[in-house]
């Protein structure tokens, strides 16, 4: 069983894949500007705070959880590093103390959602709601200043050649590709998202896995605001929340079934890369930024119908 799913959804990252391949010829033919060296970097670079976030999305979906303040703790973190830093903080220090509050906040989640068994859609709506509110207090909705030369290096800087932000990206998906594929704790993720009742009555520990992949989520969003406020040399409270909806999309779209015990961190890249080409492609067309609003829904629309098909086939 274990065999047949990682074969479909190997099957399902391969025609992503084969599709961001017409993507990219498709622009390509649009606009002369499209397949450039400097564009596609651009590209990598500019999805990769979404990208960290779907990434650790995606085993917790998985599992059967869902993390819809992850964007809000992004742009909290970004907030508490210039405030803390104003305070004469140093900003690695400060870093520090804004992943910190993120792992007790997603620990929070966790508890709210597993110990409690609470609905964990209304439980990180609400979260996002508290979260989003402190950063608004704690700026009075204004933007703070963050240009710091070594910090900064983190968003804009590169690496031979490549963008700071894309291998740091890239390291997260191979990371969590690893946990998910080669450890006990992926095989966990995998049980408990494919049935929690049968998981508990085998005597796997369903809830710190659980407790631990929201942690891993809201320490996601914390890396994701810090690379974030690094790149605009700026924190504001609200940066990273017009992001959710297609971190969602991406984790979907990627082939991670919403009913959890399927799905792939490669897959999920593959949709952050398909989902940011799309929305640089139109921008290099003169597309209304209202328009990419109007597709970016669609995108979601569409990414949980192809779940839902994907998931009636399968139970056939």
């Amino acid at each position: 069983m274990i065999a047949l799913s990682r074969s479909r959804t190997a099957s399902g990252v391969l025609i992503l894949l084969a599709f961001y391949i017409v993507l990219l010829v498709v622009f390509s033919f649009l606009s002369p500007f499209f397949m450039t060296l400097r564009n596609m970097l651009a590209i990598s670079s500019n999805v990769a705070f979404i990208g960290l976030m779907a990434a650790a999305g995606t085993p917790l979906i998985i599992a059967g959880g869902l993390d819809l303040s992850v964007a809000a703790v992004a742009g909290l973190t970004g907030v508490l590093i210039a405030v803390l830093y104003g305070f004469g903080i140093p900003v690695w220090f400060a870093v520090l103390i804004a992943v910190l509050i993120a792992s007790g906040i997603g620990l929070t989640n966790g508890v709210l959602a597993t110990g409690l068994k609470l609905n964990p859609l209304i439980v990180t709506l609400a979260t996002m709601s508290i979260v989003s509110g402190f950063a608004l207090i704690l700026t009075g909705g204004l933007t703070k200043p963050l240009g710091i030369a070594g910090f900064n290096w983190v968003g804009a800087g590169r690496l031979f050649g490549i963008p700071v932000p894309a291998i740091l990206m890239l390291a997260t998906y191979i990371v969590l590709a690893v946990l998910l594929r080669a450890t006990r704790f992926g095989r966990y993720i995998y049980a408990v998202g494919g049935s929690e009742e049968t998981s508990r009555l085998v005597g796997l520990p369903v809830k710190p896995v659980q407790v631990t992949l929201y942690i891993i989520s809201a320490v996601s969003g914390a890396v994701a605001g810090t690379m974030l406020a690094a790149m605009l040399g700026a924190a504001a409270p609200n940066a990273a929340s017009p992001h959710l909806l297609t971190v969602i999309a991406a984790i979907i779209l990627g082939g991670t079934s919403l009913q959890g015990g399927r799905g792939s961190v490669w897959g999920t890249l593959v949709a952050v890369l398909i989902l940011g080409t799309l929305n640089n492609g139109l921008t290099l067309l003169d597309v209304s930024s209202f328009w990419q609003e109007v597709t970016r829904g669609v995108v979601l629309i569409l990414a949980v119908g192809v779940d839902q098909v994907r998931q009636r086939i399968q139970d056939r």
